[in-house]
């Protein structure tokens, strides 16, 4: 028998961890795992608040007999239907036919596409409510944080938010399941790694969910992957009004691919100057060794970014150009830029790293160096030049 953590009154734990899998959507390093969070609240009616992957769900069908002793299971809410969190609702259905399944309407469009599943349902809408005995349970719809259906639910009794995948960490729950339990550092590293790759395109959705939501005593956050935020809940609401807001802290990203050493040569002089002008935050990523998901991270936790690349087959080297994409996706905002490159016998990555910097409409610094075939002195010097200037920038903002 399963022994299940309270997070409040007869409010239980019942996620499961994932320790297998390598990438999360087959995109994203998961070098400490990742947990799928699921809550019971036992009450006159009995309620789960989203599911899990289905590769867990003997494990988590197990938790919830558990906890149930025996009672059935009046009330499913799905607050978000991407299948790490709505994977096991048919194997669900199946063992609790009675189910009722709480969600929006367009929670009920998916549930048909991913499951077949039509009936029993009970819709709400923005503000609506369910009374499940001692507590009412509110809905709030959040689209687009990050898609179109999530909604969260809020328990007033409690001061309890389910938020979805909002406030959410990659990174496995390794006995402590409540942040007061647990050492928490190296979760907030996650939290931005977790936002940026996952959520970072809907800055202005996710600004639009916090403006609803301020007016709620929160005062525990029970998000589908990681911690359950109490001692840290409004550190966490913080970590994603800035992030949605494209601040940044005073860095820089030097991001570059490199065929013969020659633009990494470049982007450590760049580094050097920038240290030598007293920035201290400086991340270097080269694009064939780092994943994207962690050059992502920083692009947003950092306010410059200086991109250098070869010219390949008159292209950007093509981890580059990759990098670059996924930024373009994100509509990161509000970031100095500069660029260096370098070419053999035909010179097109500077041309084309001008386009994307005018494209996402940064404040571009410069001159951009470009080098042909070896470092040169002189190319030497502009590197240090482009440091200064990005240091000097990022000091007037």
């Amino acid at each position: 028998m399963y022994k299940l953590k309270e997070i409040a009154e007869k409010i239980y734990y019942v996620g499961v961890n994932d320790r297998q899998k390598l990438l999360f959507e087959n995109l994203w390093p998961l070098p400490y795992g990742v947990s799928y969070n699921s809550y019971l609240i036992i009450d006159e009616k009995t309620v789960l608040v989203d599911t899990v992957d289905v590769c867990y769900s003997d494990i988590f069908l197990k938790k919830i007999g558990d906890a149930l002793q025996g009672r059935s299971l009046d009330y499913l809410i799905v607050n978000h239907m991407e299948p790490d969190h709505a994977g096991s609702i048919r194997l669900l259905r199946q063992q609790y036919p009675d189910v009722q399944i709480i969600g929006n309407n367009k929670t009920f469009g998916m549930l048909q596409g991913y499951h077949g599943i039509t009936t029993g349902l009970h819709e709400v809408k923005e503000g609506e409510s369910v009374s499940v005995g001692s507590r009412e349970l509110f809905f709030y719809m959040a689209p687009m944080v990050h898609w179109p259906e999530v909604m969260v639910t809020y328990d007033p009794k409690e001061k309890i938010i389910f938020s979805a995948d909002a406030f959410g960490t990659f990174g496995t729950l390794n006995g402590g399941i409540i942040d007061t339990d647990m050492n928490t550092d190296h979760y907030w590293e996650e939290m931005i790694r977790y936002y940026s790759n996952i959520v970072g395109k809907y800055g202005n959705p996710v600004q639009k969910a916090l403006q609803k939501l301020a007016g709620l005593d929160i005062q525990t956050i029970c998000s589908t992957h990681g911690p359950v935020w109490r001692e840290n809940a409004q550190k966490a609401i913080a970590i994603y009004d800035k992030l949605s807001r494209y601040e940044a802290e005073e860095g820089v990203v030097i991001v570059y691919g490199s065929m013969y050493g020659n633009t990494e040569q470049m982007a450590e002089a760049i580094a050097f100057s920038l240290s030598a002008k007293g920035i201290k935050n400086i991340v270097l990523h080269n694009v064939s060794k780092t994943p994207a998901s962690y050059i992502l991270k920083d692009v947003f936790k950092y306010k410059g970014l200086i991109v250098g690349s070869p010219t390949c087959s008159n292209q950007l080297f093509p981890e580059v150009e990759s990098v670059l994409s996924k930024i373009e996706v994100r509509d990161i905002k509000n970031r100095i830029y500069g660029y260096f490159g370098t070419f053999t016998w035909a010179g097109a990555a500077v041309k084309r790293l001008a386009a994307f910097g005018e494209n996402m409409k940064w404040d571009i610094v410069g001159p951009p160096v470009e080098q042909k075939q070896g470092v040169s002195p002189d190319t030497y010097a502009q590197c240090l030049t482009l440091g200064e200037d990005m240091a000097d920038k990022l000091k007037e903002v």
